[in-house]
């Protein structure tokens, strides 16, 4: 069973941070969307994939993917919608005590946590690298078609 209201908080945690990244209009929903839509491919990825770092690659793809969409509807750029809309997978508490650890003089604790929070961070990097150079292949190939037929 999917967690509703979790995926209701993603939803609002995208919606505030794109009131803080100011961005106006309808855009604003469709990048709070973008948050909820994100997190709900990270759950439904739970049920199927083995590994967690696969589960924020394949949630930062779709994400990326969504966003390119939107960006191409509201003729905007499609990172108005991802920094919003990326936001729920951005590992806070791993983060946190990865700081924590360090600040703490706790090494071993430290070495842990920075490596899975780093893990998490390249994780959703290469997502959206991934998802964005594909999107931009895709529409290079079909302009050149269009072009030249």
């Amino acid at each position: 069973m999917i967690p509703t209201f979790q995926i209701i908080l993603a939803f609002i945690g995208s919606l505030g941070f794109s009131i803080l990244f100011n961005i106006k209009g309808r855009k604003i929903w469709y990048a709070a969307l973008g948050g909820m839509v994100a997190w709900m491919i990270y759950l439904l990825g739970g049920l199927w994939l083995s590994s967690e770092m696969t589960q924020y690659f394949v949630s930062a793809i779709i994400v990326t993917f969504y966003s390119e969409l939107c960006a191409r509807i509201e003729k905007t750029p499609a990172t108005t919608f991802l920094t919003a809309a990326i936001i729920p997978l951005v590992p806070g508490r791993a983060l946190y005590y990865t700081m924590s650890y360090a600040i703490n003089n706790r090494i071993v604790e430290f070495a842990d946590y920075g490596s899975y929070t780093v893990s998490i961070a390249v994780a959703i990097a290469a997502g959206i690298m991934v998802a964005s150079s594909l999107f931009r292949i895709f529409f290079a190939l079909r302009s050149y078609e269009y072009r030249h037929h």
